[in-house]
């Protein structure tokens, strides 16, 4: 594979101010009637080579700022920058080389996968999209990148369904990796996988992005995956981001009480050590009709009339370590 390209920016990527809002219609003329506000305000930089965690329950709006970020779904507002070019302005045909540096894993290995192509095809097809290689050339990169996720080479002519779960992630590994990209968003990778098959996929993540220079936008509901994983942390609930900080720090010294909430709900090993549960009461809100002020003050231990008045903002605690708590 091609040597990695020299990035000459601080930050491969900068989001700031992101939002993503999907409309509701409704009436006999199809109006939009109110909005689901999946993403609001999502801010945060990322520096080449770095894998940023992003969590947060189901709904939070995680899978949301990845696609956004990739113009899989495109944004309502707000700035994506990569390698210093302001990407959400671009038109179809100039995003089209910026494909070739930002890829995707996707959750499901089995859905993201044609059923009626070969792994050989699979994998093939952005090298054919963006003239990369062809014929005999294209056969050999396709066995060399099933050959550096796993995979035997003869598994090229073989069809989705004849793989085992983490076989056909390794397969969507290796289609990410095709083109050589910069950036990768990994969309809960390990999240449809048995246990033992996590820890081999999370384990060669890790060692390609330190082969090939990754930089990883890791998208998970395991923090325990994450905190392995990750240099920093993002934090996210309904749509904002609550608390950044680089990873030991979040997990030794979380702030925000929705960050403490979420570490006391991971499994410890050891049977005989115990972990006060800090258990949130209710169910997260809907998103077309968010709480005013703080997000999370319906489900906040420590919420007070101040809360509903005043949307806080990230403020910096210390190096690279951010909250959004008027409280703390």
């Amino acid at each position: 594979m091609s040597s990695r390209k020299e990035n000459k920016n601080e930050y491969i990527l900068e989001v700031t101010n992101l939002k993503k809002y999907f409309p509701i219609k409704g009436g006999v003329f199809s109006r939009t009637v109110a909005n689901v506000k999946a993403i609001e305000d999502v801010s945060f930089k990322v520096k080449p080579g770095e894998v940023i965690g992003l969590v947060g329950e189901s709904g939070s709006g995680k899978t949301t700022v990845g696609r956004s970020i990739l113009r899989l779904i495109e944004p309502t507002a707000g700035s994506v920058v990569f390698n210093g070019v302001e990407i959400t302005k671009l038109t179809k045909r100039q995003m089209r080389e910026y494909r070739k540096e930002m890829q995707i894993i996707f959750q499901d290995p089995f859905a993201s996968l044609n059923p009626r192509m070969t792994v050989g095809d699979i994998v093939g097809e952005a090298l054919t999209i963006h003239g990369l290689a062809k014929g005999k050339a294209k056969e050999e990169r396709v066995a060399d990148l099933l050959t550096r996720v796993g995979l035997a080479p003869g598994h090229i002519r073989r069809y989705p369904h004849e793989f085992s779960g983490g076989q056909r992630q390794r397969i969507g590994i290796a289609r990410a990796l095709a083109v050589d990209p910069q950036f990768i968003v990994a969309d809960e990778p390990v999240s449809a996988l048995d246990v033992s098959i996590q820890a081999q996929v999370v384990n060669l993540l890790q060692d390609l992005k330190e082969d090939l220079g990754l930089t990883l936008l890791f998208i998970a509901h395991d923090l325990a995956v994450v905190e392995y994983i990750s240099d920093h942390v993002v934090v996210m609930y309904l749509g904002r981001i609550m608390e950044i900080a680089p990873s030991k720090e979040l997990y030794s010294n979380p702030i925000h009480p929705y960050t403490e909430a979420l570490l006391s709900a991971i499994p410890i090993p050891d049977p005989t050590i115990s972990r006060d549960r800090i258990l949130l009461q209710g169910d997260i809100p809907s998103p077309i009709n968010p709480p005013s002020g703080c997000v999370f003050r319906t489900r906040c231990p420590l919420a007070t009339k101040e809360c509903a008045e005043t949307v806080p903002k990230l403020e910096l605690v210390s190096e690279g370590h951010y909250k959004a708590c008027i409280h703390r």
